[in-house]
């Protein structure tokens, strides 16, 4: 109880139709009422049908009637959302033999809160020697300082965590993989699940337009409302970061600090017009640029020097990129390198050391001698 164990439900039911699953969620928390109601909601925002009968009747027979409705209208998989208790209690523990009797579990899955510590351990070995369960749910698992629980789940049941929430949203739960999780609380980030979130929160022609921009130093302030978008759907800043390799040693301190830079760039986006949101070199390079900057600062709140600060970063970021390009792709085109980036593709010129970075280099080489520029190689 109190472990998020309804909204685990709905998260997993989520997860099981992006699986292609048709799926039945069902309300058999008979003591609270206020949980059938939770999860008629979360059923809503999954769009995953509810099965309810109220709180009159036993659960294991909710269930059976659950289980016949299931296999008459379709449904191939059913999650039964249970009564939960914090400590011990033999009345549930009979009840919960009586429901996986009833509905002839596959899975019988703990929910359990990891900010509880030790005592995660302690409930996982009372609920497996009295009703036997298959894994686990690690709920509140946003910060991996509390991974501890996370061992202690495992070894006294011998039963696998099979997913950990990392948020309130329901789109917030993850499988999970021991070796990333020991990563990620050795400091050593976790790039794979990295690339999964932005998969998931990247569309590939969105992906692919933004990296062509970035490429032909065409990015403008649209673009960087896209990225920081995007981000927002991977998840918080600092989980992000934890992710990357070197970076999970930041200072709490330095990501709050970077969060606020961020939505105070995003503030004063917004108060640009439509015109120097595409064209930031009105911002740069006009004659108009300082006025502009002025009313910017005073319609988002901001001083001066912020948004004078963000537009520089901004043409710093730009140069850089370019830079970047050019020193990697020579005169290669660009357009098929964006899209090969984008694609992932193996020989893509954007992937140092693979076979389409040197072929790029020695094209430029080449058109370098015959206008008669220096050599480039080793003994050369």
């Amino acid at each position: 109880q109190g472990a998020g164990k309804t909204t685990a439900a709905a998260k997993l039911a989520l997860y099981c139709v992006k699986e292609k699953r048709k799926v039945l969620l069902v309300a058999a928390d008979i003591y609270r009422p206020a949980a059938i109601e939770q999860l008629k909601t979360l059923g809503k925002k999954t769009d995953t049908e509810v099965f309810s009968l109220g709180t009159e009747l036993p659960a294991d027979q909710i269930c059976r009637e659950a289980i016949a409705y299931a296999k008459k209208n379709g449904f191939d998989t059913v999650i039964v959302d249970t009564a939960g208790r914090q400590v011990i209690d033999l009345e549930l523990m009979d009840e919960l033999k009586k429901v996986k009797a009833a509905v002839n579990a596959q899975e019988t899955l703990l929910v359990v809160d990891a900010m509880t510590g030790q005592e995660a351990a302690n409930l996982t070995r009372a609920f497996n020697e009295q009703v036997g369960i298959t894994g686990a749910i690690l709920t509140k698992l946003d910060g991996d300082t509390r991974g501890g629980a996370a061992l202690s789940v495992q070894k006294v049941s011998g039963r696998p965590i099979k997913f950990v929430g990392v948020g309130e949203q329901v789109e917030k739960l993850e499988p999970f993989y021991p070796k990333r999780m020991a990563s990620r609380i050795l400091g050593m980030g976790d790039v794979v699940s990295f690339v999964e979130k932005a998969q998931e929160a990247v569309e590939e022609k969105e992906a692919l337009e933004i990296t062509k921009r970035l490429m032909k130093a065409e990015f403008d302030f649209n673009d960087f409302l896209k990225q920081t978008a995007m981000m927002s759907k991977m998840g918080s800043f600092s989980g992000m970061l934890k992710m990357i390799p070197g970076m999970s040693g930041m200072k709490e301190e330095q990501i709050a600090l970077a969060e606020k830079k961020l939505k105070l760039s995003e503030s004063l986006i917004f108060s640009m017009t439509r015109k120097e949101r595409l064209n930031p070199d009105l911002l740069i390079k006009d004659r108009t640029s300082r006025s502009r900057l002025t009313r910017i600062a005073k319609g988002s709140g901001r001083t001066y020097t912020q948004a004078s600060a963000l537009v520089t970063d901004f043409q710093k970021m730009r140069t850089m990129m370019q830079r970047m390009t050019k020193s990697m792709i020579g005169d290669a085109n660009v357009d098929e390198l964006a899209a090969a980036s984008a694609n992932g593709d193996a020989m893509s010129p954007m992937q140092p050391g693979m076979g389409g970075n040197r072929s790029a280099r020695r094209k430029g080489d080449k058109k370098k001698e015959k206008s008669g520029g220096q050599k480039r190689g080793f003994g050369r």
